[in-house]
This record gives structure tokens, C-alpha cells and sequence, in this order.
């Protein structure tokens, strides 16, 4: 559609990414406009990252009290669970209204009500249709439930955020980080907590030590997990919910919760009339530019289905902003990029594995230096706790292509180790670096014997 147009920029979703790379652009000068169909913020805010995390932190002072008691405090508590609710929406309602002071303080326009493509150029939001050089589809992804029989009376993690009453019998089906993260949340919280996954491990995808340490840290903790396990429905009954198994096996509990995965944000968005192309998942294939197959619409963060991280759809939005408006074409680097699991204890990753390690570079071209200790906080405060670390090396350069960690402060840890694998360091330059005592993080540099295999 040939010019003027009424916005140079028009984002549909107001999660992290789609307000990153709306303010980046009008600080550039452009007029950008933001279509937001329920609250500004999106999942990390309002849904994910943030509640949750606050919950873990809510949940597991539990564990900071019976470890209290180890060095001579006499500590007696019990968790309000509503109070802990309460306090959670508090602080979300308290960032919302951060991030749309931060969209206005850009001059970026905030439009609420759902956004549908109507042309190459063209949205109707909120009863009225604009028009813009540039559409961003920033609409992120929502947790998926199998199509079951009684699937309704299950939950998302969506509703495990606000759950009125704390449930005492928990079932949890699905092995991913949110399956492991509310496992927790919901364990340390007082509650029976069982996991029921369709493989042999959790946290597919992730460094096998890495699952084995953390399935062994949350059986100490009393989490029951069912391994190749299928569910095949849901029943309600007098004494709760249960799930039967394809097996006939059947495990009852106050709350059944889905975490088997999420699902890009794209129905009823109109892409397929004007030729945007979507995968199998849903997710909307990209270039490098983060372009759709339309030229001028792109697309960022989860409603690609790539590295489903908000930190990635707030680098994908600006860069596409730096592309677009500051004459400084940006492409989106996904390699060496950290993550984290917020379980208890939790897990901190950057880099590759140890197996795709071995499958680049064979077994005899990978160096693995492990260690496993019991953390200098519970010689004292007893807990039958470890912690795991990991490097994975490339033998013939020495550059260490992979850090691994579980234990208390992981995320914090590899934080600033991904910075040294982002640049490449080798194992030498660890091996260089003099330790901090006593510390966990000292382990990293201090690792010499090769893992045997």
C-alpha cells in the first residue's frame, strides 16, 4: 500500500518484546502504535517469568527456615497462601503500570483491543482499521492442553498463578521447566506433588546430568516421578480430580495441572489472508531480519516458536528497530545463548551439551570436567542437598563450548559465565582465573580431572 501512512510502526502484543522494540523505534523518531488485547506487559509480566518467579521465592522460605534451625534460630512459620497471592498481583499490577508509562514516556500509542491484519499495510483494531509501513506481530504463546476426555478439569500454569485455596495433593503432568519450576513452587509450599511424564526423563533437551541431578534432587524432596506415563482422561470425583492412565493405573489429587507445552499466539490473526505462512506448530517462520514471508510484517519472540526466552523477543523487537528505523541492519545471533529452570534447587545453562557435544565432535574431541559437592551452607543446616557443575570442552581448541550447572544461585552463576563462552575463552583462560573462597561459582575454575566415560 503506497503511503502516507497513519503509524510507521504498528506492534500487535504488549509483552516484553513487542514493547521493546516499539520504544526503540520511536526513539528513533518513528510513530509507533501498540495493539494489546488484555493487559500491557504480556507473559514474562503478568503470566510467567515474573509471578512465578515471586511464588518460588514466596514458597521456598520454607526451606530458608528449616535450614535456620541447623545454625541455632528457632523458627516456626506457615505459609498464608492468599497473603503470598495477594502480594504477588500487587507487584504485577505495580509493573503493568510501568510498562505503560514507559510506552507513553516513548510516545508510543497504546491501543487495547484485539488487532487483526486486514491487508500488507493495513490493521483493524478497536473498531476502526489503520494503516502502517511496518506491522510487528509480537503476540507471544499460550500453555496447550491435549484434546482428552475431562481435559476441563485441569489447569494451566496460567491458573496455578492465581489459585484462591492451596491445594494439598497435586498432580503435575508434562517434564518441562514450568513442570519443574511449579513443582517445586508447590512442594516447598506444603503440598504432595506428583510429576507424570511420557518419556524417561525430565527437562527433555537439556544436559543429561543436568536431569539425572535434578530428578535426584526432587525425589530427596519427596516429588514423586512417573516416567512413561500417558494419560488418557480425567475423571471428577467426590475426593477431587483424578487421571487415569492408558494403563488403566488411576492417581488422585485436589489439583491437576497441564504443562506439556505452549503454542504460538496466531489464530484469528488474519495472516493467512494476506500470505503470512505458518509452521506446523503454529509458529511463524522468519529470516534472518526476523521477516515474515510478507515483506514489511515481521514477527519476534514466542510466536516464532524458536528460543522461547524474554530476553530473546526483547533482542529480536530491537533489532528489528535498529533494522527498520536506525539505518543499522541487525540480525538476531541465537547461538550460546543462557537459560535458566527455576526448580529447587535450580538449574543455570549456556552453551551446548555434553551429547550434542559428542555428536559434533565425537567422543574422543569432547573434554568433560564435572563436579558434584554438598554446598558449604548445608554442613551446618543439614539439608541433603548437592550441586552439580559442568564444563563441556572442545578437545582440539580447548574452547569451552558448554557450562552446566544445578544448585543454590545457578542462574546468578552462569550469568557471568556466559560471557566467558560467549567470547570464546578456552578451558585455560578458566584455569587462569583465580578463585573466589569460599564460594560455589570457585568450582568453575578450579575443575582439572576429566570426566571418564
Amino acid at each position: 500500500m503506497p503511503g502516507p501512512y497513519d503509524y510507521d510502526l504498528f506492534t500487535i502484543g504488549a509483552g516484553s518484546g513487542g514493547v521493546a522494540g516499539s520504544r526503540r523505534a520511536a526513539s528513533y523518531g518513528a510513530k509507533v502504535a501498540i495493539a494489546e488485547d488484555w493487559r500491557i506487559g504480556g507473559t514474562c509480566v503478568l503470566r510467567g517469568c515474573v509471578p512465578k518467579k515471586l511464588l518460588i521465592y514466596g514458597a521456598h522460605f520454607a526451606h530458608e527456615m528449616e535450614d535456620a534451625r541447623g545454625y541455632g534460630w528457632t523458627v516456626e512459620g506457615r505459609l498464608d497462601w492468599g497473603k503470598l497471592i495477594a502480594a504477588k498481583n500487587r507487584e504485577t499490577d505495580r509493573l503493568e503500570g510501568i510498562y505503560k508509562s514507559l510506552l507513553s514516556g516513548a510516545g508510543v500509542e497504546a491501543i487495547l483491543g484485539r488487532a487483526r491484519i486486514v491487508g500488507p499495510n493495513a490493521v483493524e483494531v478497536a473498531g476502526r482499521t489503520v494503516t502502517a509501513k511496518y506491522i510487528l506481530l509480537a503476540t507471544g504463546g499460550r500453555p496447550e492442553r491435549p484434546d482428552i476426555p475431562g481435559i476441563e478439569h485441569s489447569i494451566t500454569s496460567n491458573e496455578a498463578l492465581d489459585l484462591v485455596e492451596f491445594p494439598r495433593r497435586v498432580i503435575i503432568v508434562g517434564g518441562g521447566y514450568i513442570a519443574v519450576e511449579f513443582a517445586g513452587i508447590f512442594r516447598a509450599a506444603g503440598a504432595s506433588v506428583q510429576i507424570f511424564i511420557r518419556g524417561e526423563k525430565i527437562l527433555r533437551g537439556f544436559d543429561d546430568d543436568v536431569r539425572d541431578h535434578l530428578t535426584a534432587e526432587l525425589l530427596k524432596q519427596g516429588i514423586e516421578i512417573h516416567a512413561g506415563a500417558n494419560v488418557a482422561r480425567i475423571e471428577r470425583v467426590k475426593t477431587g480430580d483424578r487421571i487415569v492412565l492408558s494403563d488403566g493405573r488411576a492417581h488422585e489429587a485436589d489439583c491437576i495441572m497441564y504443562a506439556t507445552g505452549r503454542t504460538p499466539n496466531t489464530h484469528d490473526l488474519g495472516l493467512e489472508a494476506v500470505g503470512v505462512h505458518t509452521d506446523k506448530s503454529g509458529g511463524i517462520p522468519v529470516d534472518e531480519w526476523q521477516c515474515t514471508t510478507v515483506p514489511g510484517i515481521y514477527a519476534i519472540g514466542d510466536v516464532t516458536n524458536r528460543v522461547n526466552l524474554t530476553p530473546v523477543a526483547i533482542a529480536e523487537g530491537r533489532a528489528v528497530a535498529e533494522t527498520l528505523f536506525n539505518s543499522n541492519p541487525t540480525a538476531m545471533d541465537h547461538s550460546d545463548i543462557p537459560s535458566a529452570v527455576f526448580s529447587q534447587p535450580p538449574v543455570g545453562t549456556v552453551g551446548i551439551s555434553e551429547g550434542d557435544a559428542v555428536r559434533l565432535y565425537g567422543a574422543d574431541g569432547t573434554d568433560v570436567y564435572k563436579a558434584t559437592f554438598r554446598p558449604m551452607k548445608h554442613t551446618i543446616s543439614g539439608r541433603d542437598e548437592r550441586t552439580m557443575m559442568k564444563l563441556v570442552v572442545e578437545s582440539s581448541t580447548g574452547r569451552v563450548r558448554g557450562v552446566h550447572m544445578v544448585g543454590a544461585d545457578a542462574p546468578e552463576i552462569i550469568q557471568g559465565i556466559a560471557i566467558a563462552v560467549r567470547a570464546g575463552l578456552a578451558k585455560r583462560d578458566f584455569d587462569r582465573t583465580v578463585a573466589i573462597h569460599p564460594t560455589a561459582a570457585e568450582e568453575f575454575v578450579l575443575m582439572r580431572e576429566k570426566l571418564k566415560r
